[in-house]
């Protein structure tokens, strides 16, 4: 028996454009060109990883992620990687050599070397 595999990861959002349009620019891929408020999608930019898909839902967030992204910054310069996370929208929650961030929605993700 064939073992699953993960094909797309879901961000819940207020405005999936923002959220989708974020993280499009932080790892360097595209939204579909039918994304809206509603829904957008994005698939891996040559990473070979999940589809992500950004889903409008009624309820803000309320609490921790349960699950988040671990960026590798590219030739291990954290500064500099996380100037320009900043630059698309993502605030610093604690900095460090792994500097914790959110996007612009206040999803947690990570920035390490």
């Amino acid at each position: 028996m064939t073992a699953a595999w993960v094909k797309s990861l879901t961000f819940d959002c207020a405005d999936a454009l923002v959220v989708g349009r974020f993280w499009a620019a932080a790892l360097g891929g595209e939204l579909d060109e039918d994304g809206t408020s509603d829904k957008a999608r994005m698939a891996a930019p040559g990473w070979g990883g999940p589809v992500l898909w950004f889903q409008r839902v009624p309820e803000p967030k309320t609490a921790k992620n349960r699950l988040h992204f671990d960026l590798r910054a590219p030739g291990a310069d954290v500064p500099a990687e996380v100037e320009r996370l900043r630059s698309l929208g993502a605030t610093v929650v604690t900095p460090g050599e792994l500097t914790v961030m959110e996007d612009p929605e206040g999803n947690i993700f990570c920035v390490e070397v």
